[in-house]
């Protein structure tokens, strides 16, 4: 049901801890995967690891994202390029970085998207698009206002475009992690008054790993969810339902 027999998958963000292992996932259920992602070197490493081909383009540029992904062949995205901005409250929030979260993380993943889905409705054999959202969209985190918003806009964004193309058999879906203990976000979520009250409230008690987001990601990539669209997946240990 994960068997992808050669489809062509665009993950961005690739050079992340999510978007890295999404690939190599990918790769092992026999995706042919595009990766991208701001580091070169990190880019040229996942390649020589995995296989991946590899492309940049600026998420902040209409005018790059469409000159890479024009006539590029494309059955399925994984929109998972972010940036996390600052920790801030409605009072103190810097607009020029809520700018530049929501120009990445809502308006980056929809100009993938628009261009993505002209190459998949070219071809016309379907396809599917999962976007990386976050638990912040879904319940209201101290601190994350940029962040938070940029992620509820992204769902939004999926929910319409599973709107919008499900008539051309392409289905988009989000995935809305907790949070993943990387050496990004330790310097938040690590320090003991934040990290114990927070576990405290979820269910299983513990971060998430990546290859616990990468999993769900590529299973709705997958065949096996052929009749899965708009929905936003949390995989937050359930931190949600509470």
């Amino acid at each position: 049901m994960t068997d992808f027999d050669g489809r062509t998958v665009l993950v961005t963000g690739a050079t992340g801890g999510i978007g890295g292992t999404t690939v190599r996932q990918l790769v092992a259920a026999g995706a042919d995967v595009i990766a991208t992602g701001r580091s070169v070197e990190g880019l040229e490493a996942l390649s020589a690891e995995t296989g991946a081909r590899t492309l940049a383009f600026d998420l902040t540029s209409e005018d790059s994202v469409r000159s890479a992904l024009e006539g590029l062949d494309l059955w399925g995205v994984v929109n998972c390029g972010g940036f996390g901005g600052e920790i801030a409250t409605p009072m103190e929030t810097d607009i020029a970085v809520f700018d530049k979260v929501i120009s990445i993380n809502a308006r980056g993943a929809l100009l993938v998207t628009k261009y993505a889905s002209a190459s998949m409705i070219r071809l016309g054999q379907g396809g599917a698009i999962v976007n990386v959202s976050s638990q912040a969209s879904l319940v209201a985190l101290s601190g994350h206002i940029s962040y938070g918003s940029s992620k509820a806009a992204l769902d939004n964004i999926t929910r319409v475009s599973a709107l919008e193309l499900g008539r051309y058999g392409i289905r988009v879906n989000s995935v809305n992690p907790t949070v993943v203990m990387t050496e990004m976000s330790a310097f938040y979520w690590g320090r003991p008054e934040i990290q114990g009250p927070f576990l405290e409230q979820m269910p299983l008690g513990r971060w998430a790993t990546e290859d616990e987001i990468a999993a769900p990601i590529v299973f709705l990539l997958s065949d096996g969810a052929s009749m899965i669209s708009g929905v936003s997946l949390p995989i937050d240990g359930g931190y949600t339902a509470r």
